[in-house]
């Protein structure tokens, strides 16, 4: 057996799988983001340990006996999480997660070396956990004087799984000090921010051993001894594999909290410029390159807290027809946007709205809005030399058909719907546990599922679509200096 835990936003999941990849069960634990200032999101990483171990009690409730039998773990987590340790492994502060905004400025000022985008092949986003350490030296310099390592939020995980502080390559792309390229840090990034490597995690692949589970863990859940840690993936490249996303040429959309357009490179293909990330994958001598909106679900979910319904009733009311946009255009931007503005300080937008704008409307232009964002994010990929000419959709948006459609309709490409299962971060992690495990050959594991359903573009739609996405290019520009 082998146990995939992923760490998100809203929770901890934990799955349980077999050696032939048949998902045996799973459980989550909650999570909540604290926002004391406006564009901080925070959460400590205590609750990520709690929320694990209430993920692995249901696993342990439901499968106790398949549970005892893991012999590999992998590990998935939220990016760019600056979680700073102490002597003694004592945290120092709450961890800036991946959509806490508050370093724009030292995002700049690190993104103005032109260093930076050399090594990393990367704009230096807000998000990005170096602009995040930089903030602490500015505004807590007494926190920063006694970090001892900057840790990603899975590998918290891992030290507390572990006791070795140890990362991924892809997760560890996504700090802006890593050098892409060749998969290792970069003393004059690091310098440029005041650290050194001592104060780095070790490297490996994600489908190396990272670890080995802590004897008294093992007890405590029912393993046996010697249970490998796979070194694992930031949460996009753990989706990827767990889809199957490994081959050039290949691609999904994701609609999570965020969303990301991402696909797979047989070779390390930067382009800063479009604000494309090009990251490592988790696959030894591969990488990927995705475009990331940072409000894709959560656009969904904002609206459903302002109107009082769910967001499952709200795309109920739009029925199984793609519908003509009616006018009214949304800009997603409610956490600022990555790709493609790099734009901390934006924020989102109804447009055109009348006395016939009704709540329908109003949720018709989310899915839109959102849609038009990845199209966005597609347009930016073909600018870094990526072709995607379908994509396999992923994550808890792709549950809504209407959805699918307006973004296959909007990217002008086929969009494909695996088959029934759960083949998301969680999965991937999983698989990583496996290869890490037993040297599994990863293309050999690293399939993609049987696709239930294609999503075609709406011919008849195809047009209007066409004129709203360009009305909706234009409003960014136009409302920008009002921010």
């Amino acid at each position: 057996m082998y146990l995939g835990l992923d760490l998100g936003t809203s929770g901890v999941k934990a799955m349980l799988m077999d050696g032939d990849q048949h998902i045996i069960g799973s459980a989550s634990g909650a999570l909540t983001v604290s926002r004391p200032h406006h564009g901080w999101s925070e959460q400590n990483p205590a609750d990520w340990i709690t929320a694990t171990e209430e993920a692995i009690a249901g696993l342990k409730a439901a499968h106790p006996k398949e549970l005892a039998a893991v012999r590999g773990i992998g590990l998935s987590g939220q990016m760019h999480g600056a979680t700073l340790i102490g002597d003694d492994d004592a945290v120092l502060r709450p961890c800036m997660l991946w959509n806490d905004t508050r370093a724009y400025e030292q995002a700049a000022a690190l993104d103005a070396d032109p260093q930076f985008r050399s090594v990393t092949g990367n704009i230096v986003f807000p998000g990005f956990t170096a602009p995040k350490v930089a903030w602490v030296a500015d505004n807590e310099p007494d926190v920063f004087q006694k970090i001892r390592t900057v840790l990603l939020p899975k590998d918290y995980l891992r030290l507390w799984l572990t006791g070795e502080r140890l990362s991924d390559m892809s997760d560890s792309a996504g700090t802006a000090w890593l050098d892409t390229a060749n998969r290792r840090w970069s003393q004059a990034l690091l310098d440029a921010t005041g650290l050194t490597q001592d104060q780095m995690p070790g490297l490996v692949e994600g489908t190396e051993k990272a670890g080995t589970l802590r004897t008294e863990l093992a007890t405590k859940w029912g393993l046996g001894t010697g249970v490998v840690v796979a070194g694992g993936a930031g949460d996009n490249a753990a989706s990827a594999i767990g889809m199957g996303t490994v081959h050039a040429g290949s691609a999904f959309v994701s609609l999570g909290t965020s969303g990301v357009l991402f696909a797979a490179n047989d070779s390390y293909l930067p382009n800063p410029e479009s604000a494309v990330h090009a990251f490592c994958h988790a696959l030894p001598d591969t990488w990927h390159q995705m475009g990331v909106i940072l409000s894709a679900s959560d656009a969904l979910n904002w609206h459903a807290g302002v109107t009082g319904k769910s967001a499952a009733d709200l795309t109920a009311e739009l029925g199984n027809t793609l519908k003509a946009p009616t006018g009214v255009v949304f800009l997603p931007y409610l956490s600022g946007e990555r790709t493609p503005h790099n734009d901390a300080t934006i924020r989102g937008v109804f447009a055109g709205l009348g006395h016939e704008s009704d709540r329908a409307a109003l949720t018709q232009a989310v899915l839109e809005g959102v849609s038009f964002a990845i199209r966005d994010n597609l347009e930016a990929l073909k600018a870094a030399g990526t072709t995607v000419s379908r994509v396999t959709a992923i994550g808890g948006g792709s549950r809504s058909h209407y959805w699918l459609q307006a973004i296959a309709t909007a990217l002008d490409i086929d969009v494909d719907v695996p088959a029934d299962g759960d083949f998301g971060a969680a999965f991937g992690a999983a698989r990583l546990g496996l290869i890490a495990a037993t040297g599994a050959d990863p293309k050999a594991v690293c399939t993609a599922p049987a696709t239930a359903e294609t999503i075609s573009p709406d011919a008849s739609q195809r047009g209007i679509y066409e004129e709203t996405y360009q009305r909706y290019r234009r409003l960014y520009p136009a409302i920008r200096a009002a921010f």
